[in-house]
């Protein structure tokens, strides 16, 4: 199985095919430098096989290259973020 996960900003989402075909995006706000995650969606067939966690860390991956920060309002991204604390320091700081 062949992946590739792509910036699409005219959908504002990232997009991840396989084998050539879409196979699930993660769908984003941007707001100044910031990128916020709000939905992620991967094809049924192909759940349970690393396919989102491909997604999301292409995605997060794309937006440190960037120098843009996110916030994970979609709870698998969010979820992602808390099992690899590598990425911890992406999300936007909330404190005031």
């Amino acid at each position: 199985m062949s992946t590739d996960v792509s910036n699409n900003p005219a959908a504002g989402r990232y997009e991840i095919r396989v084998d050539g075909r879409l196979g699930g995006f993660a769908a984003y706000d941007v707001s100044a430098d910031t990128l916020i995650f709000t939905h992620a969606e991967v094809e049924p067939a192909l759940e349970g096989q690393g396919v989102g966690s491909e997604l999301a860390r292409g995605a997060l991956d794309d937006a440190r290259r960037q120098g843009r920060s996110v916030v994970p309002r979609c709870p698998f991204i969010a979820a992602y973020v808390r099992r690899h604390q590598e990425y911890a320091d992406l999300v936007e700081s909330t404190d005031g």
